[in-house]
């Protein structure tokens, strides 16, 4: 089966397994999995393992359930954690969570993040838009054989991949949150000093593990994306020494005030 059938597979399953089709997903970064609880009482849980071709995360901070949440009059399929390039997966499992988000109807995702920051005036708790990334991974999720009869090209066109609209609309909301260029690399280590030096020197506000395949596939599908990154420290050599406890604590700290923004981007779908 090749990636894009078995995300068809997985997006039927969620259908049947949550109750109907989707509006919009959210996919939960590292410390964010308690977020879900934030956004609305769950109207159905699976675990996500559960679902054809996901695979349970094993990086602490990050959930492994699949619920239906309602916001705002809008079915949300929220997605408790994520699995990633440096677990040793394939990009098209990195990416398969939101290919069968779209699958079961999505027309909007919406992909989180717990990030390092170089720019100066975004603070440690500061949900930040992501306006353009910046992808250093040297992968693509639309890598291989073409996509099968009935998918665009994959010579997709990444102009305006997170949605202008949708930042522009938040921003009026809720203009404290910030926006800014997200640099994501592969990990699992986090960066030196020079090379953030160098992401800062190429326009990178933020730095982090993930995101940029989910992002590319999405709009490959013809979705929408929007992008958040909760600052949760600042990147090596301008602070403390970097440790994956204090990205969760950040996230753990800052959990009201991202169920908000992820709130208000909802709303503007």
């Amino acid at each position: 089966m090749n990636p894009f059938e078995r995300a068809e597979q997985a997006g039927a399953e969620l259908v049947e397994r949550l109750g109907g089709r989707f509006d919009a997903a959210v996919v939960l970064g590292s410390g964010w999995a308690e977020v879900a609880e934030g956004l609305g009482a769950a109207d159905a849980v699976v675990a996500a393992e559960t679902i054809a071709g996901f695979h349970p995360p094993s990086v602490p901070g990050h959930g492994g359930t699949l619920r239906s949440v309602t916001v705002d009059g809008r079915r949300v399929l929220v997605m408790a954690g994520r699995v990633h390039l440096y677990e040793g997966h394939p990009p098209a499992d990195v990416v398969h969570g939101v290919r069968a988000a779209v699958a079961a109807g999505c027309s909007t995702v919406v992909l989180t993040n717990a990030a390092g920051c170089m720019n100066p005036t975004f603070g440690v708790g500061q949900p930040v838009l992501i306006s353009d990334h910046i992808n250093l991974t040297g992968q693509s999720p639309l890598f291989g054989p073409a996509p099968p009869e009935g998918y665009a090209i994959r010579f997709t066109d990444l102009t305006d991949l997170y949605s202008s609209r949708i930042r522009e609309a938040v921003c009026r909301i809720d203009p404290t949150v910030g926006e800014g260029v997200y640099a994501g690399l592969v990990g699992p280590h986090f960066e030196t000093p020079a090379e953030i030096t160098m992401l800062a020197r190429m326009g990178a506000d933020l730095v982090g593990m993930s995101t940029v395949l989910e992002a590319i596939a999405v709009r490959h599908l013809g979705a929408e994306v929007a992008g958040v990154s909760l600052v949760t420290n600042a990147a090596a050599g301008m602070g403390e020494a970097l440790d994956h406890q204090e990205v969760l604590d950040a996230g753990q700290a800052a959990q009201s005030r991202v169920a908000e923004v992820l709130s208000t981007v909802i709303k503007v779908l």
